[in-house]
C-alpha cells in the first residue's frame, strides 16, 4: 500500500512534528536548579547550554558549599563540566550562577563581580541573595526542581 502525501497530509505531519519539539523547548526555558544547605534554599532559573546540560546530568549531588572572597559561595564538583556553554557577557549581576573554568567549580555570586573570560554563566537566582549571605561551610544538596 502506498501513502499519498496530499498538501493537507503534509501540513498535518509538519504541524505534528513541530508540536513534538515544543515541549523540549519549553522545558529548556523552565529548567531550575535548587541548592539546600543548613536552613537555606536558593533556586536558579537555568540557561540552556551544553555546560548546564552536563551539570544537570550529574544531579542530584550532595557536596559542600563554602564562602569564597566577599562576593560568592563556591561548590566544588566531582568532575569538570563541558565548556561548550562559554560565551562572553557583560551584564554581571549578584544572583548569577556561574561555572569557573580555572578550578571547575560552581560560583554562586551574592555580590558584584567582573567577567574576565573565566566564567560560564549557568543561570540566575530566583528571589533575593539573602540566603547566600549565610556564612559558613555546609553540606549542600543540589537537585533539579
Amino acid at each position: 500500500m502506498t501513502l499519498a502525501f496530499t498538501p493537507d497530509r503534509r501540513a498535518f505531519l509538519a504541524g505534528s512534528a513541530a508540536a513534538l519539539m515544543v515541549p523540549a523547548t519549553a522545558r529548556a526555558q523552565e529548567m531550575r536548579l535548587r541548592c539546600r544547605y543548613d536552613d537555606q534554599v536558593v533556586t536558579y532559573r537555568l540557561l540552556d547550554n551544553p555546560t548546564v546540560r552536563d551539570l544537570l546530568s550529574m544531579l542530584p549531588l550532595d557536596l559542600e558549599i563554602r564562602d569564597f572572597s566577599t562576593n560568592e559561595k563556591i561548590i566544588h564538583l566531582p568532575r569538570r563540566l563541558d565548556e561548550g556553554g562559554f560565551a562572553s557577557f557583560g551584564n554581571e549581576a549578584p544572583g548569577d550562577l556561574c561555572y569557573f573554568l580555572g578550578w571547575g567549580n560552581l560560583a554562586l555570586f551574592h555580590g558584584a563581580y567582573t567577567f574576565r573570560n573565566d566564567l560560564i554563566r549557568l543561570g540566575h537566582l530566583e528571589g533575593e541573595v539573602t540566603p547566600l549571605l549565610h556564612k559558613g561551610t555546609y553540606q549542600v544538596r543540589i537537585e533539579v526542581v
